[in-house]
């Protein structure tokens, strides 16, 4: 049974986004608009239109703002219109300190977005972008956006790795640029614990405690557990996590708490090349 660990500090090292089992971690609309929000998932190109852009009011954010944690992110966030989109996310968000994240461009701020949650170095994946404001996945919650005002308040990096976890078939695949570097057979999330599905990314990495890890750090992802109630408490406020584990024989079936069981050569090889905020897609 995996334990729910917090993230317990920031590394700079590249992290892989690996299958998530609800893994205990240490500590980690819109007004109406004349353009069309572009999305960062295989759409139909929206026909032209030649009506001015409107310019969106940014409100300011009050200073009693709730900031996004690691256990609790406050509501009012739209859903990610393409959870189930495998297009790579190719580029990432950093708070410089905290900044505002907003319901919709033009909208209401609904929370800060910090520059590192419980000891981790933040980045978020871009997933759309409207008239200059830019939608990232928020951690903490699952399928679920925020908006970032043109105003800024944050620096953006490439990203160039991707995780794909085909839950039906237990198969982890990790791309780089949109070629395969490689796959696993991995464990999932039981019937009634299930690996959360939908696009996630890779939060940080924290130590493990117990010889079942194989004596390898985990990756911890934005994503948590959907069936909260069939976990001990101790797993409740825990992160999904992509980690190995000490026994092949759980490969290739559905047996976890949520997270993700990576042999542990793979595992290795995650930890050694995958970064901070590289996207993560879990498919039916």
């Amino acid at each position: 049974m995996s334990r729910l660990l917090r993230p317990s500090r920031v590394v700079p090292a590249a992290l892989v986004l690996i299958v998530a089992v609800a893994f205990a971690v240490w500590g980690l609309r819109s007004p109406a608009a004349t353009t069309t929000t572009h999305w960062v998932q295989p759409v139909a190109k929206a026909s032209a239109s030649f009506a001015p852009p409107v310019r969106l009011t940014v409100r300011k954010p009050p200073k009693d703002l709730p900031v996004i944690t690691y256990t609790k992110v406050p509501g009012g966030f739209p859903a990610d219109q393409a959870p189930a989109s495998t297009t790579p996310l190719t580029e990432g968000v950093q708070p410089n300190d905290r900044v505002a994240v907003y319901d919709a461009p033009g909208g209401h701020p609904r929370a800060y977005l910090p520059a590192d949650i419980s000891g981790v170095d933040v980045t978020v994946p871009v997933v759309g972008r409207d008239r200059g404001w830019t939608a990232v996945l928020l951690p903490s919650v699952d399928r679920t956006i925020g908006w970032l005002a043109p105003s800024g308040g944050y620096t953006t990096s490439e990203l160039h790795d991707q995780l794909i976890l085909k839950r039906g078939d237990h198969e982890l695949t990790w791309l780089r640029d949109g070629v395969r570097k490689e796959s696993w057979t991995v464990a999932t999330g039981a019937t009634r614990t299930p690996t959360p599905l939908g696009r996630t990314f890779v939060l940080g990495r924290t130590v493990t405690d117990g010889d079942e890890y194989a004596g390898l750090d985990a990756l911890v992802l934005g994503a948590v557990p959907e069936q909260k109630e069939a976990l001990a408490p101790g797993l409740k406020n825990g992160h999904t996590a992509i980690h190995s584990w000490y026994h092949p024989s759980v490969f290739g079936h559905d047996i976890s708490n949520g997270c993700i069981r990576v042999p542990k050569t793979g595992q290795k090889e995650l930890l050694d090349e995958i970064p901070s905020g590289t996207g993560v897609s879990i498919v039916a």
